[in-house]
């Protein structure tokens, strides 16, 4: 055996061990290893702990479970009322399935990148701008049941879809702020004719309650009389009905004194002196 075998024969064991080292791969938790074995598909994904992927011959590609927070650019979408307007949003999805992720799309990121952009301005291009300002749960729900039903072959769950900002043209928001001022004038009337409603029931009442006793009229003008002495004002005008002096003549005549038996009330047109005999 010459000196050139003897080396490569004590060589090899140190080659052997170099190559098992560099073919140990490290997975974390939240990742997984879809192996190709000379182009062909190895079972399942691999991780997470300590992996062997043998050089040359195996080739590793790491596919994150975590889900990914992708930000949808903002889109020019026309409503179907015709408004134009610029709407972005964000979806959540993860990765469920490893080797479809990577098997049946070239790049999951892009494709749910690109199916999310087309899908929003599809979606709420069918929808009117008050369903899209007012009912944005609803197209939420559906953005995500669409986006989540054509990314599943892809090994994708989309967990949510939320519309963040919705941009309208200046004159767009002038108009809504004049139609916003218009509908609180309408039920600011609408309020101050009710109470004034309330009121003339209320007014209505009263009249028949002091209509039973006129004595209720005259204790309410002595009422509103000490209401206004209160305000320390240095003249009032207060009118008295004529009806209040009718209980004080009446009372003068009870406390007046009757006259005496047998004289005769004199008579003012008489004359008073006796005749000459």
């Amino acid at each position: 055996m010459g000196p050139g075998i003897g080396c490569a024969v004590a060589f090899l064991p140190v080659a052997l061990v170099l190559y098992l080292l560099l073919s140990i791969r490290v997975v974390k938790e939240y990742e997984r290893l879809v192996v190709f074995r000379l182009g062909r598909l190895v079972g399942a994904p691999k991780g997470p702990g300590v992996c062997f992927v043998f050089l040359f011959i195996d080739k590793a590609m790491r596919v994150s479970l975590r889900t990914v927070v992708h930000d949808i650019p903002p889109q020019d979408i026309i409503t179907r009322d015709n408004v134009s307007v610029k709407v972005n949003a964000v979806v959540y999805f993860r990765v469920v399935d490893p080797l479809k992720a990577v098997v049946e799309v070239e790049n999951y990121l892009f494709a749910t990148s690109q199916l999310a952009q087309t899908t929003l301005r599809s979606v709420l291009g069918q929808a009117e701008l008050d369903d899209l300002l007012a009912e944005r749960d609803r197209l939420n729900e559906q953005l995500q049941e669409i986006i989540d039903s054509h990314t599943d072959p892809w090994g994708i769950k989309v967990a949510m879809v939320e519309v963040k900002h919705v941009d309208l043209p200046s004159e767009m928001q002038r108009a809504m702020a004049r139609q916003a001022e218009a509908e609180r004038e309408k039920r600011a009337k609408i309020i101050h004719a009710e109470g004034e409603f309330q009121a003339s029931q209320q007014l209505t009442n009263a009249a028949h309650v002091i209509s039973s006793n006129p004595t209720t009229l005259q204790l309410r003008y002595l009422q509103t009389l000490t209401e206004i002495s209160a305000e320390h004002n240095s003249t009032i005008v207060f009118p008295i009905p004529i009806d209040m002096f009718d209980a004080f003549k009446r009372l003068g005549q009870a406390v007046a004194p009757a006259p005496a038996e047998g004289a005769s009330a004199p008579n003012p047109g008489s004359n008073s002196e006796p005749e000459a005999e």
